[in-house]
């Protein structure tokens, strides 16, 4: 197996912990850990939607509105790879902590210029900058978690613990995802435009502060030097067995963004678009049921398996999109296809984490996660743009090329994985 790991602000290391084989990974992370790193993700879900909120209300303009959503997830897309480098580098508190004020500020600076007479173009560099310097609180936490499960957990059973962490943190990033939207039209609609960005900026100052800070961050992994460099070559990143895992991950994001946009045009071609979020919660609600009872799945049931099958009824259900007709017919393909999506997405962290050069776990998971953003963005723009210009028909196959992508990227990974490689070894 190959440890993820991560590191921390210490540049010595200490000695390496004695694995306790009754300790689970909510008693050496403590409770206090898994609540401020839930919330401290949240303030990245209200975003995307807030800045889109408050360019509509302040600019009048969708199309711009649209633009500047689309400049987040390209400042996020960017940097964030980067930012998990420098957290492997330097340690996740420096580097967090500098986020939060960053990305705190940038926020503020952004309402500012888009309430005041600032040209179109410096309001889509201040969302650039909201993206650049998002705190990626998500991957921060999957490679701390997967450092401490490698370091202080006895080896039989480091793989159902990382298989059960991926689970749980897809469907803490799946509620938040959900949750944080709803909260934007909340505050958006009892305060003003402006409320939910001064939100997300109190809560990143606070939590993603708070989530730094936490003993958590300073644990230091057996496999850094005493510099606290990383082991493994920069090269080791660009392995095809990561890179498939990369790819695999960028379908399920196109997946997401062709997904909901498309099902918006359906439902807006029968008149009802804001029962768009509701048909989609469909998906998202089973998703995160079948995510989390990935970690319960026999490990016979191996990695690269569970991606073909699961991925494969993510395609299957896909398909039913070429046949509905229908909001009823669109919830039964919907509800297949939650069965699918989840599972592919844990399954493709837990390759990740398991592929991880040593001492490179934060920069793996942050390609990962933005591989999922990058595809979003791609997806809805793309989707948006073919359904206004060719119809509704266009839109909808894009989610079935979007899922035959992270089927074909099973596919690609079923020769890179050992023959013998199960849930148990990695």
């Amino acid at each position: 197996m190959t440890h993820a790991t991560s590191s921390s602000t210490s540049t010595t290391v200490d000695p390496a912990p004695q694995p306790d084989a009754q300790q689970s990974l909510l008693r050496l992370a403590g409770l206090p850990y898994f609540i401020i790193a839930f919330v401290a993700r949240l303030p990245f879900a209200m975003m995307v939607v807030g800045v889109l909120t408050v360019v509509v209300s302040a600019r009048g303009s969708l199309s711009l509105g649209g633009l500047t959503s689309a400049a987040v997830g390209l400042g996020t897309a960017c940097f964030g790879p980067l930012l998990g480098a420098a957290a492997d580098r330097f340690g996740q508190r420096l580097v967090l902590l500098l986020l939060a004020i960053a990305n705190g500020a940038m926020l503020v600076l952004f309402t500012v210029v888009v309430y005041g007479d600032a040209v179109d173009a410096l309001v889509l560099i201040a969302a650039f900058g909201i993206g650049a310097t998002a705190p990626q609180v998500a991957p921060m936490s999957r490679s701390r978690l997967v450092t401490i499960i490698a370091d202080r957990m006895p080896e039989s059973r480091r793989a159902r613990t990382v298989s059960g962490t991926m689970a749980y943190e897809s469907a803490a990033d799946e509620t938040v995802f959900v949750f944080g939207p709803f909260l934007v039209g909340i505050l958006a609609s009892a305060l003003a435009p402006w409320a939910p960005l001064a939100g997300a900026a109190a809560l990143t100052v606070v939590f993603v502060g708070a989530f730094a800070l936490h003993p958590s961050a300073r644990a230091v992994s057996v496999h850094r030097g005493a510099d606290g460099r990383a082991p493994s070559a920069v090269s080791e990143l660009f392995d095809a067995r990561v890179l498939v895992v990369v790819l695999g991950i960028l379908g399920v994001g196109v997946f997401f963004g062709t997904m909901l946009t498309s099902l918006t045009s359906f439902m807006a071609d029968r008149g009802a678009p804001e029962q768009a979020g509701l048909l989609y919660g469909v998906m998202g609600v089973g998703s995160a049921i079948l995510a989390l009872g990935v970690a319960w799945l026999p490990p016979r049931f191996t990695l690269r398996a569970r991606w073909l099958v699961f991925s494969g009824i993510l395609l299957a259900g896909s398909l039913l999109l070429l046949v509905v007709d229908a909001p009823t017919t669109m919830m039964l393909a919907l509800a297949i296809m939650g069965v699918g999506i989840g599972p592919t997405l844990v399954t493709q962290y837990s390759l990740g984490a398991a592929r991880s050069p040593l001492g490179r776990s934060a920069t793996v998971m942050t390609m990962l996660g933005s591989g999922v953003v990058v595809g979003q963005s791609i997806g809805a723009a793309v989707a948006g743009e073919l359904a206004e210009s060719v119809g509704t028909g266009a839109a909808l196959m894009l989610p079935i090329a979007a899922a035959a992508i992270a089927f074909g990227a099973g596919l690609v990974n079923w020769p890179l994985s050992s023959a013998r490689t199960r849930v148990a070894s990695v």
